[in-house]
């Protein structure tokens, strides 16, 4: 049996097709095996949202290929597809993949397999670069196979098999259609929903990588989600590139979604779309100048959580990512008013400075995204829904007036957790030719103000929660200081740790005896729990213990 080892980096998407992508090599007989362990195939599902990004993806590949120079080493995804030929040129790489191309991963392995034995008969086992040294932590091998401008010689196949592995997703149209049986987690499921994304913001270079909106269909994700259930989950992620834009690009409505009239019903505004970094001020498409879009369309992401709420068994839905712009009173009261829903909403902000938001090419003021949390605490009090964040600091023409702004807009608001970024130029994108690039030292000092920032609200937000009694899906055993613990997340996404027994720890009783708590029987995960939250185990983790108080 052939053995396959699997690296995911970047987002929940890439973490949705790595589990996909295990599931279709497991049924096609491979073994997989810890990435740190010898196998014959490794399988690198890439990022390129930063340059850290960029060079974690190289440093991944470069390791397979050390840790065993004759394995085929697989390069899957964005990387691929925003430097296909730095790729090629790359000798740790024997085989590139590229988005919406994943769910053929076996048969372009196998196809890959097949040429590359046809070859080296041919060749008589000449060609091929299989011996090298690590140097700085990366590969270097023999590259007498690839000739200037990364052509294939030898008895290697062409690494994208005549170009057949990396399609032109500008024009890629049909979403990627695949079915999620079961996951490495046991209690959560990432559902991909929708690739691609329309805003082009000018820093970002994953439009280049994903294309545009391809929404998928309503029936195929509930199918999907059943299924899930059936094997035990009992949470949800829906998850996509802009999840926001779920249903925008469905040209009329179906029997399945409100289609137009969620507009009027709901609330949703449509999408103010974005133009592309090139000169001419047009996206890939033909929008505009102004922005308008070939096709126009409203969200049907309401829609469609409201279809999956109704799903008998599902515990919790989670949405890993909302435009503030669809987020309205009436839009924040639909959710509200599904207990399903977990209250934790991630709205991207990236500046609290109106010029900066401006330069970033993301379509709202700092009052509008204010007005949108707003929208979302107002519809779920006297509960309070975790509100957390994205921020690039240093972002280019960022002065420290600016940035001042942005920090005051931050404490303004109140979140529950804030990602900072420092701002990575990105090859392709506008911001990356704009005036004024900050230096990197400022971008560090930046930073660290906002992440202590972020670290002071998001004790405050876990210390509000003390004293409450909540429920807890537990996840996993950990050890913390020496003692086992059991621990999961609150629907607002705070982390709990319960004492297992052998520690001191109080657990519920076996059922029908009369046996003491320390000796009762273990909570496992998988199950959800009503936790009394009495303090902090650690800083960004609550202790808790078994309550039948609610």
């Amino acid at each position: 049996m052939k053995t396959i080892a699997f690296h995911n980096l970047g987002c929940k998407v890439n973490s949705y097709e790595l589990d996909v992508m295990q599931q279709i090599m497991r049924e096609k007989g491979y073994e997989i095996v810890p990435f740190d362990k010898k196998a014959d195939v490794y399988v690198i599902n890439t990022c390129t949202v930063t340059n850290i990004a960029d060079r974690k993806s190289r440093q991944m590949l470069h390791r397979a290929k050390q840790k065993n120079p004759d394995a085929v080493v697989v390069a899957v995804g964005c990387y691929v597809q925003t430097d296909l030929a730095g790729a090629v040129k790359d000798p740790a790489i024997d085989l590139a993949i590229g988005n919406n191309r994943k769910k053929d991963i076996a048969e372009i392995l196998e196809q890959y397999l097949a040429e590359r034995e046809k070859n080296h008969e041919a060749a008589d086992g000449e060609g091929f670069c299989k011996t090298g040294e690590a140097a700085d932590g990366g590969w270097v091998g023999k590259t007498d196979n690839v000739a200037e401008g990364g052509e294939i010689c030898g008895g290697a196949p062409d690494k994208t098999l005549g170009g057949m592995t990396v399609l032109d997703i500008a024009h890629e149209k049909e979403y990627e259609e695949m079915q999620l049986k079961t996951t490495a987690e046991h209690t959560r499921a990432y559902i991909k929903i929708q690739d691609g994304c329309n805003q082009f913001c000018s820093y970002c270079a994953i439009p280049l990588a994903r294309g545009r909106v391809r929404s998928r269909k309503q029936e195929d994700i509930l199918k999907e989600i059943r299924g899930i259930v059936d094997a035990g989950y009992l949470e949800i992620v829906l998850t996509g590139i802009h999840v926001s834009s779920y249903g925008i690009d469905f040209e009329k409505a179906d029997g399945n979604a409100k289609g137009a009239d969620s507009a009027k019903n709901g609330g949703i505004a449509k999408l103010s779309q974005g133009t592309s970094p090139d000169a001419g001020g047009k996206s890939a498409g033909g929008e505009k100048e102004n922005g308008a879009m070939d096709y126009r369309g409203v969200t049907r992401l309401f829609d469609l959580i409201e279809e999956i709420h109704k799903i008998p068994g599902l515990q919790r839905i989670r949405i890993s990512s909302l435009e503030p712009r669809i987020v309205t009173p009436e839009t924040a009261k639909r959710l509200a008013a599904l207990p399903k829903v977990c209250p934790h909403f991630h709205l991207s902000l990236q500046s609290g400075c109106d010029a900066t938001l401006k330069r970033m090419n993301r379509h709202y003021t700092a009052q509008q995204y204010f007005e949108s949390v707003e929208a979302l605490r107002n519809a779920y009090a006297p509960r309070i829904p975790a509100i957390t964040t994205d921020v690039i600091a240093g972002f280019p023409g960022e002065t420290e007036e600016e940035f001042a702004e942005t920090k005051a807009f931050l404490e303004k608001v109140g979140f529950y957790e804030m990602h900072v970024f420092k701002y990575s130029k990105r090859k392709g994108t506008r911001a990356a030719v704009m005036d004024g690039q900050v230096p990197e030292p400022v971008k560090a000092q930046r930073s660290d103000e906002l992440l202590e920032l972020e670290r002071k609200q998001s004790m405050e937000f876990r210390s509000r929660k003390l004293g409450q009694v909540v429920e807890v899906l537990m996840e996993e055993e950990k050890v913390i200081g020496g003692k086992n613990y059991l621990l999961g997340h609150t629907t607002d996404y705070v982390r709990v740790a319960l004492p297992l027994p052998g520690d001191g720890a109080k657990v519920r009783p076996g059922a029908g005896t009369d046996a003491p708590e320390t000796v009762g029987k273990k909570a496992r995960a998988g199950e959800i729990l009503r936790l009394e939250l009495l303090e902090f185990l650690t800083e960004d983790i609550l202790l808790g213990r078994e309550t039948d108080l609610f």
